[in-house]
């Protein structure tokens, strides 16, 4: 019998993941009448044979997929199953174009550069046709380990030589020993530090970089001494690459709702208990919940509970702040609109390949946001503007500089802190530009073009300049191919996708 897997692989490819070498991603493309998300799901159940094979799975051969290679007749691999995509080419987002480039052929790579955080499982399940014939593995011995005490794992990327443990009455710790010292680089100059995930808790480990070991230590849940460790599961000592595993989800509490203007709310998420939960800056997460049966997972990068960051009024450190524009049309953000406080909805841990160390030695750094594609450079502004005095991380930075686009001054997020950091804070500068003013507007007008960005943008001798982007994919397509033209490089360079 077929083994169908269950689990999703929703991964980082998102409006709040920043792109390597300054890539803009695709660009989504207008769908006909009816050829909406919920009218694809309802199209899906409508009990018709998607596949054309009346319900059999079958295995198929690298010669018979290459067969499915047209318009009329498209199948694709996908993680090792095979999929006739034919009758959702008119529903995809993103085109016929970008769906017959994986036709008759294994579409794994393409699917993970461009939007693998689609739930392609639920999305695609009755149109598939089985599994290839030809198993792929993805486990290779002996680079890195998973170790795994009681039912949980660690993940370390390290060449390793082996591992022990020992206990108190109250605590567990492991200690995982690598070939070669450990190589720190922190801006805090203390030891890595990282996550455990065990029996939906998070612990802390730490690195001791002068003997080139790592140390997880591990609270019990009642006091005593275990007789062992535990017994290691199936992929122990082996190494498993972060694209090919699945995303970890917590149930999480809406705590409450915060209006920002007349369409976007902060929504307050808690974590489970026993979890701390931090989400570097840059970093994203997933929501996920099923709507008509069908579960639907989208992207947010969270923010802090404002601009100038967490209050020291008692609130949990781990609490997620997540600023979201509500659609009339959006199936997500209506069913999160529709929530109450005390509802529980899924939450990824963070996602994402955004780093801060480009802005180490950066002297000029420039955000370019419109519309909510502002909310992954909040903290990249407190980070920059307000925290850089204290951890010395960006220590040759001279200024900040912000360009937010928006149709109407009351679609800006977050205008008042925004206006009253750039008059407190001489780093900090701000210009709005506005597509559909009123007559009272006296700042900028208009959409992005190259007059504008040359105006705004200065890059002077032996300066190190910065550039981020966000927001919808044709802005951040066209606002990348203008700042190239104008000579930024694409290590000068991050775009947001969406």
């Amino acid at each position: 019998m077929l083994n169908i897997p269950t689990q999703s692989f929703p991964a980082p490819s998102s409006q709040q993941r920043v792109s390597p070498s300054g890539q803009s991603g695709r660009n989504k493309v207008a769908l006909k009448p009816g050829h909406s998300l919920m009218d694809w799901i309802r199209f899906s159940k409508s009990g018709k044979d998607l596949t054309g094979l009346r319900g059999r799975l079958i295995e198929v051969t690298q010669e018979e997929l290459q067969k499915h290679n047209t318009r009329e007749d498209c199948w694709t691999c996908i993680r090792g199953m095979v999929y006739n995509v034919t009758p959702y080419m008119d529903y995809h987002p993103g085109g016929e174009e970008e769906l017959m480039k994986a036709a008759g052929i294994d579409g794994t790579d393409l699917f993970d550069q461009v939007h693998r955080w689609v739930n392609y499982e639920s999305m695609l399940k009755e149109c598939l046709v089985g599994r290839m014939a030809t198993k792929i593995t993805t486990a290779v011995k002996g680079t890195n380990t998973h170790t795994q005490p009681e039912s949980g794992w660690v993940e370390i990327s390290l060449i390793l030589i082996g591992y022990d443990w020992f206990q108190t009455d109250g605590t567990v710790h492991l200690v995982v020993y690598a070939k070669r010292k450990v190589i720190l680089h922190t801006h805090t100059g203390r030891g890595m530090k990282g996550s455990l995930s065990l029996q939906m808790l998070v612990y802390s480990f730490h690195t001791a970089s002068s003997v080139g070991k790592i140390q997880v230590s591990i609270r019990k849940q009642a006091k005593g001494k275990w007789p062992s460790l535990g017994e290691p599961l199936e992929f122990h000592n082996t190494f498993l690459r972060k694209k090919d595993r699945a995303v970890y989800y917590r149930d999480c509490v809406l705590l409450s709702k915060t209006e920002v203007n007349h369409n976007t709310y902060v929504f307050r998420l808690q974590v489970p208990h026993g979890t701390v939960m931090h989400v570097p800056v840059g970093k994203h997460v997933y929501l996920k919940t099923f709507i008509q049966g069908t579960e639907v997972v989208r992207p947010y990068t969270p923010v802090d509970q404002n601009l100038a960051g967490a209050s020291n009024h008692c609130s949990q450190v781990s609490d997620l702040y997540l600023m979201i524009k509500v659609y009339p049309d959006g199936i997500f953000t209506q069913h999160l609109n529709n929530l109450h406080v005390g509802d529980h909805i899924s939450v990824s841990g963070p996602e994402g390949t955004f780093s801060i160390r480009p802005l180490c030695d950066v002297t000029h750094l420039y955000l370019l946001a419109a519309g909510t594609g502002f909310t992954p450079m909040a903290r990249v502004i407190r980070l920059a503007v307000q925290e850089m005095d204290t951890i010395r991380l960006i220590k040759n930075q001279r200024e900040t500089k912000l360009l937010f686009f928006n149709r109407r001054e009351e679609d800006i997020l977050w205008r008042g802190e925004l206006d009253e950091l750039a008059a407190n804070n001489g780093r900090f500068q701000l210009e709005y530009v506005l597509s559909e003013p009123c007559e009272s507007w006296t700042g900028r007008r208009g959409r992005v073009d190259e007059s504008m960005l040359q105006d705004f943008l200065n890059k002077p001798d032996a300066s190190k300049c910065f550039v981020c982007v966000c927001g919808p994919p044709a802005f951040t397509e066209l606002t990348m191919g203008l700042l190239k033209q104008q000579g930024f490089s694409d290590k000068e360079l991050h775009a947001f996708q969406s």
